[in-house]
């Protein structure tokens, strides 16, 4: 039977790997309206399709930082003041982003909205760079002494393995937030956000087999959790060429599914080898995090269980509402407040 420990850990990987999936799209349009859109009005169409979900979407971060405080706090502790500053960096990201959405069309002034729009692109782009870095961390190993405290320094968190891991994500939530566009607009701007991620995919290919076949050398995972690695990763090379497939022959709401899953599968990888360890300490083994030592007290996490299960229905069920509603496509036409 699975304990309490495995199953909040279960759930905060759920957390994160739904969190990436869902504002992973919105990211990766927020780069769009630099890379992708020619003009005003097609950066206002690309702001205004992820409009109703990009604050929501956030909210997934948001619970997965408070399931962990309160079911692992040791692993809380651990790992926002070892990683202060990129964590700082994605926050600031965060808040500027959404400061931009709301500010960029209440001055008529082209520098006024060019200065947003790069603090759009620029929010848009550091968190999944940054996220990629500190993941990248988790699996590799950061030196954790035996009182848990993470003492880093610069080459251990930025280094060839982790920059690579932080454009990898870039890129993939470039492309998902691609595959969203073309779900979200109609005419030109929908064919070139096919075409571009049509394009990006052999990029993108290259870097995720490289990230792969670096984590086997650099990292422990595939010694720890080799056989259910594999078929994971077997499993996400079907799925990245139906992505393809589906691109290929334009069938936007399958190849953007197939986008989704290639995040999915990725995190979730991240999670299994990690497991039963929540951070690899470098300095030995025996100072990593685990589900037992970093965890809290068994009464704690029985009735933190008992109202997530409460509770979790009806979130689930408003976001699902929210997307059924605001399912229509947006064009040039619509009213465009950004």
């Amino acid at each position: 039977m699975m304990s309490l420990n495995e199953l909040w850990f279960l759930l905060i990987a759920v957390l994160f790997v739904g969190f990436f999936f869902l504002e992973g799209f919105d990211f990766g349009v927020g780069m769009s309206t630099t890379i992708l859109a020619k003009n005003d009005t097609e950066r206002r169409v690309l702001i205004n399709s992820i409009g109703p979900f990009w604050d929501a979407n956030e909210v997934w971060l948001i619970t997965a930082g408070g399931a962990m405080f309160a079911a692992f706090p040791h692993w809380y502790a651990t790992l926002f003041s070892g990683f202060y500053t990129p964590l700082v960096f994605v926050l600031l990201a965060l808040i500027g982003r959404g400061v931009a959405f709301e500010f960029r069309g209440k001055v008529a002034s082209e520098t006024w909205k060019k200065t947003w729009d790069i603090v759009i692109f620029i929010g848009s782009l550091l968190p999944p760079l940054l996220f990629g870095v500190v993941f990248a961390c988790l699996i590799q190993g950061v030196p954790i002494g035996e009182d848990m405290n993470m003492n880093a320094g610069l080459f251990d968190v930025v280094n060839v393995y982790t920059l690579l891991g932080g454009i990898t994500v870039v890129v993939l939530c470039l492309v998902h937030g691609l595959m969203f566009t073309t779900l979200r607009v109609l005419g030109d701007l929908q064919d070139r956000a096919r075409a571009m991620a049509k394009k990006l995919l052999i990029p993108l290919a290259i870097l995720m087999v490289g990230f792969t076949v670096m984590t086997y050398f650099n990292t422990d995972v595939f010694e720890v959790r080799g056989t259910i690695l594999s078929i994971v990763a077997v499993v996400g090379v079907i799925v990245y060429l139906l992505a393809a497939f589906f691109i290929s022959r334009k069938r936007d709401g399958w190849a953007f599914g197939m986008t989704g899953a290639i995040i999915a599968i990725s995190f979730t990888s991240i999670f299994i080898g990690l497991f039963p360890r929540v951070m690899v300490s470098s300095i030995s083994d025996a100072y990593s995090l685990t589900l037992t030592n970093a965890a809290s007290g068994q009464y704690s996490l029985k009735v933190m269980s008992i109202i997530a299960l409460t509770l979790l229905p009806f979130v689930l069920g408003y976001q699902i509402w929210s997307y059924f509603v605001f399912h229509k496509r947006v064009n040039a036409k619509d009213h465009l407040e950004y």
